[in-house]
């Protein structure tokens, strides 16, 4: 986006990079929202057009952001983000981004007033946070550690999310100087640039031990500072990371259905409530902003607290 943006989303971009922090995914995320929002209204394909069709209206006297960004118009864009295949979540995604660019505007003077508030959002399909069985993780972190170094440190990252419950992105952004060794813990930037401590486990640490050990005979001359080194000794990047957690686990029992970081987050959260941990405790472990976003977990645990209930309550056995 090169003519509007400038003017307006490119400085919407650097506001919620610098005032409000938001991870360069969201920035990358937030722009590509607003780009597809105004080719929809222009009926363009490319961004050439775009700026070709945005100066013409400018210089005729006929552009007018207030009557672009309409309720009419953000509905549009919904209704066909919907009938495109786009699902509820992230139909709701884009429709945060054009509400916190019109509620930015607004206190610019630029609109009146936030035309994507009147916009009703689609009904999200709840789904429970889907998680590994226990006794499966506890045969994978039981298993010996590796020797070689990628193996290790590809057993290490796995470790590490379960343990911990670190984000991807945390994992990747992981360096050397955040892990206190001696007093065992890491000291975390999350979302929002928020920061937080997380216990480094005994088990853990001695396998940090090891690790580093490792990593510092594997590059001997090595001057970067990240935690964890590519094979060719550059930091890691979130698809390294995914990479990382489907090689491992993909295949063994106990690991169906979907394997990602995220599946690992949700499965030590949910082992920590099922085994009596207290939930303002995993909020500030996995580094949640409210407590309503730590409090889906809660319903994971209900589901275990049935099947045990259904197994062993002799009244809810079949003709009890």
């Amino acid at each position: 986006m090169h003519m509007i943006p400038n003017l307006l989303a490119d400085s919407y971009i650097e506001y919620i990079k610098v005032q409000k922090r938001y991870s360069s995914r969201t920035q990358v995320l937030y722009r590509d929202v607003l780009l597809r929002f105004w080719m929809y209204i222009y009926g363009v394909g490319d961004e050439e057009e775009l700026d070709r069709r945005v100066e013409d209206e400018i210089r005729k006297g006929d552009f007018s952001v207030g009557n672009i960004l309409s309720s009419q118009n953000i509905r549009g864009y919904v209704a066909g983000c919907m009938d495109g295949g786009m699902g509820a979540r992230s139909v709701n995604l884009h429709l945060s981004a054009l509400s916190g660019y019109c509620k930015w505007l607004v206190a610019k003077g630029v609109l009146k007033e936030n035309p994507a508030r009147n916009v009703p959002r689609p009904k999200e399909e709840r789904r429970l946070p889907q998680f590994y069985r226990k006794d499966a993780l506890a045969e994978y972190c039981n298993a010996d550690f590796p020797d070689d170094y990628r193996e290790m440190r590809n057993r290490l990252v796995v470790l590490l999310i379960y343990a911990t419950g670190m984000r991807r992105q945390e994992v990747a952004d992981l360096r050397l100087g955040m892990v206190d060794m001696h007093r065992k813990v890491f000291k975390i930037r999350g979302k929002g640039d928020k920061e937080r401590e997380i216990p480094i486990i005994p088990v853990l640490y001695e396998k940090i031990l090891v690790y580093l050990q490792k990593r510092t005979e594997e590059f001997a001359f090595d001057t970067k500072d990240a935690f964890f080194l590519t094979d060719k000794g550059a930091p890691l990047y979130l698809k390294f990371v995914n990479d990382v957690v489907k090689k491992e686990l993909a295949g063994l029992e106990g690991f169906e259905g979907k394997v990602s970081p995220h599946v690992l987050r949700h499965s030590f959260a949910t082992h920590l409530l099922n085994g009596g941990a207290e939930l303002d405790s995993i909020k500030e472990v996995l580094g949640h902003s409210s407590l309503a976003a730590t409090q889906v977990y809660t319903h994971n645990s209900f589901e275990q607290l049935k099947k045990i209930y259904v197994t062993a309550h002799p009244r809810a056995k079949k003709g009890g």
